[in-house]
């Protein structure tokens, strides 16, 4: 090798290291974590991705809020925010109207009763709206993802609310102000009735109609070919968790789940956080609600999309499953 190669070499080397320098490193995505923690277990997989990100970096968690008023919800919550190592971030319920639909598998009683926990009650923790207006008013203009996983009561709510102490917009414009994203596992497409859109029908009806930023969805065909949980529950390494408790609890109750569970709440998560290449492409139209609370895609609306799988759903399953493994790190 030439001097002169050498050296031109080196100055490429340079170069390079100086643009990577100058390249700004991508910031943690704040998020607001919306779910139905209980009806199903797939909700206790996406909030597990939700810590691993943010304990790479990835996502920086402002509150998990729930969006069913089962009486154990936010001690459920409370127990998996604690087993991450953040007990302190904060959670809201609905205290109005709400869904209060729970587990079936009996799971949310075994992990309350075997893991640490702060909160003991729905009424120790704030309305999930009250929660929303502090927290957005506190953020950024145009900076904040919701990821919702469950049904849309919060936030026809939170568009619905007045001008409060936390701030003087109404809940539309505080939106409209304040959110980057919106990012929802909901619907089933081209069309279809799936279980969060049509549980609560009249919140959708008001979500796809007035929700002012864009809206990112991953529908149920989505979710419906990835399965998790079983790599976890076969992992030794991992004891004393409450998510492998979970699993372990419930795969075996269902013939459908002997290969893990459809993976709904946990593609919304990935994307939501890591954007959704290059998992997937979107379709770009309007989502439109039927009375029955089934939907239809129009091609030719504006403002929302939906995920298309482009990478071969065997390697988002496996990313899943990877991250559905992480372990608490120390603080």
């Amino acid at each position: 090798m030439t001097r002169a190669l050498i050296f031109l070499i080196l100055v490429l080397f340079v170069f390079e290291a100086a643009v990577a320098q100058r390249q700004p490193a991508r910031s943690a995505v704040p998020v607001i974590f919306d779910t139905d923690m209980g009806p199903d277990y797939d909700d206790v997989g996406a909030i597990t991705l939700l810590h691993a990100l943010a304990d790479s970096g990835q996502a920086r968690i402002l509150a998990t809020i729930a969006s069913t008023k089962y009486p154990k919800v936010t001690q459920v919550l409370n127990v998996l925010n604690t087993y991450f190592g953040r007990p302190d971030l904060p959670i809201g319920v609905p205290k109005g109207d709400a869904v209060t639909d729970k587990d079936t598998q009996h799971w949310s009683d075994t992990i309350t009763a075997r893991y640490p926990h702060k909160v003991k009650s729905n009424d120790e923790v704030p309305d999930a709206v009250t929660l929303y207006r502090q927290i957005l008013a506190q953020q950024p203009d145009r900076s904040v993802t919701i990821i919702t996983v469950g049904f849309l009561t919060n936030l026809a709510n939170l568009l619905n609310s007045q001008p409060d102490r936390y701030s003087r917009l109404s809940g539309k414009d505080l939106v409209a102000q304040k959110v980057k994203n919106l990012v929802s596992m909901a619907g089933k497409f081209p069309g279809g009735r799936e279980y969060n859109v049509f549980r609560d029908t009249p919140a959708s009806k008001i979500v796809f109609a007035q929700w002012p930023t864009p809206i990112l969805m991953s529908g149920f065909e989505i979710g419906e070919k990835i399965h998790s949980g079983k790599p976890l529950t076969q992992n030794a390494q991992i004891r004393n968790s409450p998510v492998k408790d979970v699993f372990t609890i419930s795969l075996p109750k269902s013939k459908e789940d002997i290969g893990g569970r459809m993976s709904w709440d946990q593609t919304a998560v990935l994307v939501g956080i890591k954007g959704y290449e290059p998992y997937y492409t979107v379709k770009s139209g309007r989502l439109t609600l039927n009375a029955d609370g089934s939907n239809g895609w129009d091609d030719a609306g504006q403002g929302h999309q939906h995920l298309v799988v482009k990478m071969p759903v065997p390697q988002v399953e496996k990313l899943i499953n990877d991250l559905m493994q992480h372990q608490p790190i120390r603080r």
